[in-house]
């Protein structure tokens, strides 16, 4: 059996769920040297923070800036969710995760914002900052510019797709405030961030973010990951009508964001916080304001891959230590996004595996590319 072949299986594989609390703490303890935030939406309140003004690179978080921009424009009247996003050469060459339509190939920005979501698509998020922006270089401006109207003050983009680029980079403080935003300005398009799946037609693609359908009240929000910053993921969820939002960065596998973000919105559920500090009034503090970190070394190196090695069971499915990540009891529900009818889609095979290498528990599993972002 071939390579692709033994990866596409993989992707129908279960997640393991570990059953020791104590390693699921160990682990979190871990996940937790990193920068975190852990806030309540409606409220504001910062419930628990570390090194929440270090500087990261956002990786495929970007998207969520990305999102925010277009929703101002839907807002502003300048485009619907109706509208045809047409598919450019640029768009159709970035590198993956991608969906492989072709220049000239066109989808509605509701298809495109469902794919952003879960799929997390280079080359749709360039195809839709053109069609907003009328250039990328333009939309950028405007991502930079609704940033810095939020108080996002130690944050810049340079695409709209979170690639790597020089000058791109943000901080676990400003992308809660970015997510915060999102959910109190634009309820109306919360569902975008909570879907289990998608679907072109002839291929279901299932969404990355492991918390979602797995964790109680799951309902948000994104996940990113390259070389540089490691895995990262805002995580959302909502129980008797309050919403807390987690910004996990640097983790060093898909298992550990997963376990840190659901330890962490857990403990925010279940404990007292004295939280004396909102968004607004956190005051910058600690190492790394002044460079970017770059965790590189860790992550694309022999030693990451070894540390990665060891969150698979002996079977392939990503072992996810936390006691409050569950198997999922349903099927996933799968909503269209693909393109307009009347187009040719890309080859199935060729869709399931271009997201790079590997899946478990119908969630991709990254082999770290410094060009690739998740």
């Amino acid at each position: 059996m071939s390579t692709r072949q033994n990866r596409l299986l993989a992707a129908l594989r279960p997640l393991s769920i570990a059953a020791s609390a104590a390693i699921a703490l160990s682990a979190s303890a871990q996940a937790y040297a990193n920068p975190h935030i852990l806030v309540d939406v409606q409220s504001g309140r910062v419930l628990e923070h570390e090194e929440a003004f270090r500087k990261w690179y956002p990786a495929s978080l970007t998207k969520l800036m990305t999102v925010y921009t277009v929703f101002d424009a839907v807002r502003a009247g300048q485009i619907s969710l109706d509208t045809p996003i047409v598919m450019s050469k640029r768009a159709a060459a970035q590198p993956p995760a991608k969906m492989y339509f072709k220049p000239g190939q066109k989808l509605t920005l509701d298809s495109a914002l469902k794919i952003l979501m879960v799929k997390s698509a280079n080359d749709i998020a360039v195809a839709v900052a053109e069609a907003v922006g009328g250039t990328q270089e333009a939309f950028v401006l405007k991502m930079n510019a609704e940033a810095a109207k939020l108080g996002m003050t130690d944050s810049h983009f340079v695409n709209p797709n979170g690639l790597p680029g020089k000058g791109q980079y943000t901080t676990a403080r400003d992308l809660a405030v970015l997510s915060v935003a999102l959910r109190r300005e634009f309820p109306q398009y919360a569902g975008y961030f909570s879907l289990e799946g998608i679907t072109t037609g002839s291929k279901n693609v299932p969404s990355i973010n492991v918390l979602i359908g797995r964790f109680a009240g799951a309902d948000g929000m994104k996940t990113g990951f390259i070389c540089a910053s490691g895995f990262n993921q805002i995580a959302s969820a909502t129980r008797n009508g309050r919403t807390l939002i987690s910004v996990v960065l640097g983790t060093d596998s898909l298992a550990a964001r997963a376990d840190a973000s659901a330890d962490l919105l857990q403990k925010g559920f279940t404990s007292q916080f004295a939280a004396p500090d909102t968004l607004a009034s956190l005051r910058p503090y600690g190492p790394g304001q002044d460079q970017v970190a770059d965790i590189t070394a860790d992550i694309c190196s022999a030693k990451g891959a070894k540390v990665r090695s060891e969150t698979r069971d002996e079977v392939g499915r990503m072992k996810v230590q936390s006691p409050y990540i569950q198997e999922m009891d349903h099927e996933p529900n799968f909503v269209f996004a693909g393109l307009i009818p009347g187009q040719n889609e890309p080859q199935p095979d060729k869709l399931a595996t271009a997201d790079t290498a590997g899946a478990v528990a119908n969630v991709p599993v990254p082999l770290p590319r410094p060009a690739t972002s998740f």
